[in-house]
């Protein structure tokens, strides 16, 4: 019902992939008393959902396990999305491109994008408090309240986007095991919201190079002959879907019975 073409531009993907892409290379180092580093390591980072990785530690809270959970690390997942009203563009608007380099009497053109805002939290979490505040203030010094990232969000039109990332909120909570005085986990929540567009699906057509209209004394059901022809054609004629150009605009004046045939193109006598 929505229309016969199947579309699918990655948007949202994108968005999630350079979100990640935000917080992937964050470390912490670990000091004796005597302020010597005796231990960096890089923060993992995992798409997925909180409840997950506390299942995790649940199942091996003291992370003594093969497999168990590393942490400190780091973890984001999708909570919802909603329309955006005060960015709506004008729907009637268009895109338009030239098909390629190399065929530019083919134009590409979209509808102007829509407006949403996907909603995103990232939880850093860590068994010792140092761990957990390295994280924090190495992300949150960049975020006032946002951040932008610039994306490629339509690669079939070349469309380039800043998309602003806005922090929301930040939550804290400790999660204990046995006895109250052992800490088992520390976690930090930050609540994230990204503003970006969706692209509708691309139409390509062929360039227009001639637009002629023949003008009549009479209405068509009264056989009138034409009496003048109105031809607008791309100044100079030699220009393409993506350059800057003007119109030649040219009029003829006809005395003859001729109509314009358009299966061949030509001005051919009435046959009635």
């Amino acid at each position: 019902m929505l229309g016969n073409r199947q579309f699918y531009h990655e948007t949202v993907r994108n968005i999630i992939i350079g979100f990640g892409t935000l917080f992937n290379d964050i470390h912490v180092v670990r000091k004796n008393n005597s302020g010597v580093i005796t231990q960096t390591m890089k923060v993992p980072l995992a798409y997925g959902p909180k409840q997950k990785w506390l299942a995790r530690l649940d199942q091996d809270a003291d992370l003594q396990s093969k497999v168990a959970i590393t942490l400190p690390r780091l973890g984001f997942e999708i909570k919802d999305m909603t329309y955006d009203p005060a960015r709506k563009l004008n729907r009637v608007q268009k895109f338009k491109k030239a098909k390629s380099a190399s065929n530019t009497n083919q134009l590409d053109t979209q509808y102007m994008p829509v407006p949403y805002n996907l909603n995103v939290e990232l939880f850093a979490m860590a068994k010792q408090s140092d761990d957990a505040l390295q994280i924090i203030e190495q992300i949150l010094p960049y975020f006032q309240p946002d951040y932008t990232l610039t994306i490629k969000d339509m690669d079939d039109m070349d469309i380039a986007r800043d998309i602003p990332i806005v922090l929301n909120s930040i939550n804290y909570e400790d999660n204990y095991k046995g006895d109250f005085a052992e800490r088992r986990s520390i976690i930090y929540t930050l609540a994230f919201t990204t503003k970006f567009y969706l692209y509708g699906p691309v139409t390509s057509s062929k360039v227009i190079k001639t637009v002629q209209v023949d003008q009549y004394t009479d209405m068509a059901d009264q056989s009138p002959k034409r009496e003048q022809r109105y031809t607008v054609t791309p100044k100079p004629t030699t220009a393409d879907a993506d350059d800057d150009f003007g119109f030649n605009e040219t009029v003829s004046f006809y005395q003859d019975a001729k109509n314009y045939d358009e299966e061949s193109g030509e001005d051919k006598l009435n046959q009635d």
